[in-house]
């Protein structure tokens, strides 16, 4: 379930970094380079939902899928709160973010405890 709540949430994240920065994070910066950067964070959110999903269908790759979920979201948790203590207080969504990213991250942790043999 953890996976298929982390994908269809990031997904959507993934194209509103691509398409749409102005609508859903208030960012109006029309550079191309920042363009490239959203545009490669989609990317990057897409094809991890992808294997997410992967890891739904065919259960030989549910561990790696899950562990690649932790890893996205505790790692988006620990690079906010880092711009959160250098650059001060985000938009209230990316606070949000935080919260909901930390919480899929530790629902990932308690799936691999209970149905893995992972020694986490």
């Amino acid at each position: 379930m953890h996976l298929i709540i982390a994908s269809s949430i990031v997904i959507p994240a993934g194209l509103c970094y691509g398409f749409a920065p102005d609508w859903a994070f208030g960012i109006t910066d029309t550079s191309p380079t920042l363009h490239s950067l959203l545009k490669a964070i989609m990317g990057l959110y897409i094809a991890f939902a992808l294997f997410w999903v992967v890891g739904i269908i065919k259960p030989k790759y549910w561990g790696a899928a899950t562990w690649s979920s932790l890893l996205f979201m505790w790692g988006l948790v620990f690079g906010r709160i880092v711009a959160w203590f250098l650059t001060g207080m985000p938009a209230p969504i990316f606070v949000f973010g935080i919260v909901g990213e930390f919480i899929l991250g530790l629902y990932a942790v308690l799936q691999l405890r209970k149905y893995s043999n992972s020694t986490f």
